[in-house]
């Protein structure tokens, strides 16, 4: 078993991280790696339906992103707002943080945000003096290593279209795939994990078992919960939908809500999601650890070699891969 965290590493050329979304949603090439025997083909999404079989369930993510990332009115600090505690107090992240120490304030749209208390890992407890509107205020809160600011484009491509309850500050990516036309071709469901700060937060640790995970709130209604039950087999789309699923407890599976740490790395043995759809990941990631418990750190870095070989698009906008 690899426990390292350099196990989990590669090189990824710059150019091929994807900063922009292709022109439709669902032109990314799909790369099929076969988890016993490691054999990979090359398709396009447009394939995926093809993959299913009688009595597959496809389990997305329907969280919402919402313009979490906020600026102050003199520019000079960012607040990336992940979760509100109670009423108008908010866990955020916060850069500079020199600028916003204990009990000091700066003002967002006309509004005065404070800073309550400073958190273990470096967040702030942000208590505001009125409401604020996000979706006039705010931006959407992309990746860092898009190297940019968001725009207009990002508002509708940085989110599923089946996106429903706000709460995610990223999106579950391998959703940004689908438009309502391939949903329609197959049996699907919802859940709703609101993706937190732990998807910028890397791993720091050298032997991995010693990090510890974020947590985060999912919610599922009972027609979720009847399809789970009746599936022959489970298809996550994306890691989020995966980990709520392997979240739940043996046997049969009640409508429910809660929060989640479930930490999976090698050698997690998966106990309901036999199909996994997922966007390519960074190193040294929890994200790519499940994907190596999933298929094998072997057979995974084989196929990310073979993805960088053959040029694939990586990350938030990048192509997608499918392990079945």
């Amino acid at each position: 078993m690899s426990e390292s965290l350099d196990d989990y590493d590669y090189d990824l050329p710059k150019r091929l991280i994807a900063t922009r979304p292709l022109a439709e949603r669902n032109a990314s090439r799909m790369l099929v790696l076969h988890r016993e025997s490691g054999k990979i083909e090359h398709r396009r999404f447009l394939d995926f339906p093809s993959f299913l079989q009688s009595g597959d369930r496809v389990i997305l993510n329907n969280s919402k992103v919402f313009k979490a990332r906020l600026y102050s009115d003199d520019a000079r600090i960012e607040l990336l707002f992940l979760e509100e505690i109670s009423h108008r107090r908010w866990k955020c992240m916060v850069r500079p943080g020199r600028k916003m120490r204990e009990g000091m304030q700066c003002q967002i749209a006309g509004i005065a945000a404070r800073v309550d208390e400073i958190f273990p890992g470096g967040e702030r407890l942000i208590s505001l003096a009125d409401d604020i509107d996000f979706a006039v205020h705010g931006h959407m809160p992309v990746p860092p290593y898009f190297d940019r600011q968001s725009d207009a484009a990002d508002d509708t491509r940085y989110q599923t279209v089946y996106a429903g309850p706000s709460g995610s500050v990223a999106a579950p990516t391998a959703g940004l795939h689908f438009t309502n036309e391939v949903l329609a071709q197959i049996p699907h469901s919802f859940v709703t994990l609101h993706v937190g700060a732990g998807t910028f937060q890397p791993v720091k640790v050298d032997r991995i078992a010693d990090h510890v995970m974020h947590s985060e709130r999912y919610s599922f209604h009972a027609e979720t919960a009847d399809a789970i039950n009746a599936a022959k087999r489970l298809v996550a789309i994306g890691t989020t939908s995966a980990r709520v699923l392997e979240s739940l407890p043996p046997g049969p599976v009640t409508p429910q809500s809660g929060s989640t740490n479930i930490y999976i790395y090698p050698p997690y043995s998966f106990q309901r999601v036999q199909v996994l759809l997922t966007n390519f990941h960074l190193p040294k990631s929890t994200l790519l650890m499940l994907v190596s418990a999933m298929a094998g750190r072997e057979h995974v870095l084989d196929a990310y070699r073979e993805a960088i070989h053959e040029n694939y698009r990586f990350y938030s906008y990048g192509d997608c891969m499918l392990i079945v």
